[in-house]
């Protein structure tokens, strides 16, 4: 009762603003227009260039002026900013948890990852591949962001939400750019940025090296020490320090000319720390590998025919994970592994695309969006060395680390073929009103067929004021890990797992005011069902498809010009999500989150940016009897100025300034919880950076 009647108030309220916003209309629209026109553009909400207020979709543009305004180098530090979005952590290398309106899980597959408007999903764990290693920013010209679901127009897992990384052209850079880092954890980066052209083509480039020894936070308790509780033993290497440290390497080039366009990438991470060890057993000699090479050929005729643009697009897309890990330490289960269980999985993934798209416009008022294509995604080969094997539920020792890929390993080589069609309809049906329609169908070589529809009405209700009323469906591909693992009793696979599914019902007003003053608030409602998770039977664990949550929130978020040199900004997001089979919260996910940032440029060329995060009323998952996850709040500044001759610029950041005890949940587990006090993250951490333009 109580949520429903914070959604009826959100609603008053959202009605309130548009009929406040209507009231004040007293000059002509296509002259304010001209005063309130300054509005940021998407391009994943429908394919193509649009205002995101006027987006069928609930969305959030960062531009590369606000990634070096607040001091981000990674990916992780720019999405926590976005409202109803968090970043948790997974026991899997500290990989990224998009956390977006209450839906977690350990390998977030969830969340769609593109760059360019190409898929990073790695088949195996239906994510961005275990061992991600971060994403640097340098060469990122815009993020778009989209909460809610996708899968009308990118099919599978654009579940919860969708995350479109556009790199920066020729244009974007103009100019060679060096830079260098240097930060806490003796962390170092530098990086080269080269945009121009070679005759008649344009040519973007960019290099970057980096390194780090990681955080050091320390685990008070961990897996080993629930075993050594059991057997009487003291084997566990907790307290100890987490292990993040990595090495990096990225690479990227972009050749446009006329209609064509060759991109290639190449994103290597060496050396990455175990975390808090895969097992959730502390191994500090732990290391992890991963490389992603990715290429993509598009040719795109905006006068193709008269009324038809039309965009060919083949891409590719190659991933290996290769991880030597110490499970549990020398000593582990009574004494039965002196040397410690050791495992190493080693995989590679290849990804092949084509695709075919077009807009027609040959309708009156109309706008008509089709597209087709197939993929083929192939886990092509698995190997694995270990030096334990399983006896039911128990591990039992091989004697040595012995080779098991032909006799017993924990997947064989599987691929899938995937065929769509898509079509989407914007229609301006009256003057002010545009509704969206759009529908997609996937069909997999392994588990059958899915459609999944959305609807959009959007009302400019004034000059400065925009409602919109959205559902849609979506679904999560169940990953090769889930639906074919073998060997292994604590994770089988089910060849029978139908997709995951979702339906959302969102509301949202974008109002103006003021020219200095942008206002935003949505409420959403979803319903989740056929969620894949692990069953014990005589067995072990096998992955169904036997979970349903139901979610509900809003999200409000506000930007205000307050002086010349003064820019303030800021957002406030509430969910609350419900386990059905447990009819107890989801866990793990924060029901409120806000977050503060302040531009001050106090000086020409000097700039001021704090930005504060409260984190909080984050429960524990159905069954975990821990007390909840304790609330944190983090102050971060970055001092940024650009100087001599506006060449040079230099950054001076200081991440948790207060040095808060923040924490990200661990998972519940039987028949203890392995890491009972969660996952520190950094304390108090400074970089600075310097690059200049030639």
């Amino acid at each position: 009762m109580m949520m429903q009647r914070t959604l009826d108030k959100a609603i008053c309220a959202l009605l309130t603003c548009a009929w406040a916003g209507i009231a004040s209309a007293q000059m002509e629209d296509e002259d304010l227009a001209l005063v309130y026109d300054d509005k940021p553009f998407i391009t994943i909400a429908t394919g193509s260039r649009i205002p995101v207020t006027r987006a069928p979709a609930v969305a959030t543009v960062i531009t590369a002026e606000d990634i070096q305004t607040i001091g981000a180098v990674d990916l992780d530090q720019v999405l926590e900013t976005v409202p109803g979005l968090h970043v948790a952590r997974s026991t899997q290398t500290n990989f990224p948890v998009y956390v977006i309106r209450g839906v977690h899980s350990d390998t977030n597959p969830q969340v769609l990852m593109l760059i360019n408007g190409i898929p990073m999903t790695t088949v195996f764990a239906g994510n961005r591949g275990n061992v991600w290693g971060g994403m640097p920013l340098e060469n990122v010209a815009r993020i778009e962001v989209i909460r809610g679901p996708g899968s009308a127009l990118y099919g599978a897992d654009a579940f919860s939400g969708v995350i479109n990384i556009i790199t920066k052209t020729a244009a974007d850079i103009g100019h060679t750019e060096v830079g260098a880092r240097v930060g806490s954890f003796n962390t170092a980066d530098a990086w080269t940025l080269y945009g121009g052209t070679v005759g008649t083509v344009e040519v973007a480039s960019y290099l970057r090296a980096g390194k780090s020894d990681g955080d050091k936070q320390t685990i008070s308790a961990d897996a080993q020490t629930g075993w050594d509780n059991i057997y009487g033993t003291n084997a566990s290497r907790a307290p100890g320090p987490i292990n993040l440290g990595y090495k990096a390497f990225d690479g990227s080039l972009d050749l446009s000319y006329k209609k064509l366009r060759f991109r290639a990438a190449y994103k290597r991470r060496d050396d990455v720390g175990a975390a808090a060890g895969v097992a959730q057993a502390l191994d500090p000699t732990g290391k992890n590998f991963s490389d992603r090479s990715t290429t993509d050929f598009t040719y795109q005729d905006p006068n193709f025919g008269k009324d038809w643009d039309v965009t060919l697009q083949a891409s590719y897309l190659h991933y290996r994970e290769f991880s030597d890990l110490t499970l549990y330490p020398a000593g582990a289960f009574g004494g039965t592994f002196p040397d410690g269980m050791i495992g190493n999985p080693y995989k590679w993934e290849r990804h092949s695309r084509l695709t075919a798209s077009a807009f027609y416009t040959g309708f009156a008022n109309q706008r008509l969006l089709i597209g087709t294509g197939v993929m083929k995604e192939d886990l092509y080969k698995i190997q694995e060395t270990k030096n334990f094997t399983f006896v039911g539920l128990a591990p039992a020792p091989l004697g040595s680390v012995v080779d098991v890929s032909s006799t017993g390993p924990f997947l064989v080589p599987h691929d899938r073929i995937v065929r769509y069609l898509y079509a989407q309809d914007e229609w301006n049906f009256a003057k002010d009103w545009t509704f969206t329609a759009g529908v997609r169908h996937d069909q997999y070589s392994d588990f059958g067929n899915t459609t999944n529809p959305r609807v959009a009405l959007v009302w400019d209700a004034a000059y400065n004021l925009t409602t919109k009323l959205l559902y849609g469906t979506a679904f999560r591909a169940p990953s090769f890990n889930e639906l074919y693992n073998i060997n292994n009793p604590v994770q089988i696979g089910n060849p029978s797992l139908t997709p995951e599914k979702m339906k959302t019902l969102e509301a949202a007003v974008s109002w103006q005011p003021v020219p200095k003053l942008q206002l935003g608030m949505n409420v959403f409602h979803y319903r989740m069902a056929d969620i894949i998770r692990l069953v014990p039977n005589s067995a072990g664990f096998t992955a169904e498809n036997t979970g349903e949550q139901i979610g509900n929130g809003m999200e409000f978020e506000a930007k205000w010009d307050a002086t010349k040199k003064l820019h303030l900004s800021g957002n406030y997001a509430y969910q609350r999500s419900i386990d059905k089979a447990s009819n107890q919260d989801s866990g793990n996910a924060p029901h409120h989150k806000v977050y503060v940032r302040s531009d001050w440029h106090m000086l020409p060329t000097w700039t001021l940016n704090t930005q504060v995060n409260w984190v909080a009323d984050r429960k524990r998952a159905p069954g975990d009897t821990r007390p909840d996850i304790p609330n944190y709040t983090t102050v971060d500044l970055n001092l940024l100025t650009r100087m001599i001759r506006n060449q040079w610029n230099f950054a001076f950041t200081v991440r948790n300034l207060f040095n808060a005890d923040a924490r990200e949940p661990s998972p519940y587990s039987t028949p203890f919880v392995s890491v009972p006090n969660d996952f520190p993250l950094p304390g108090r951490t400074f970089q600075v950076q310097a690059s200049y333009q030639l």
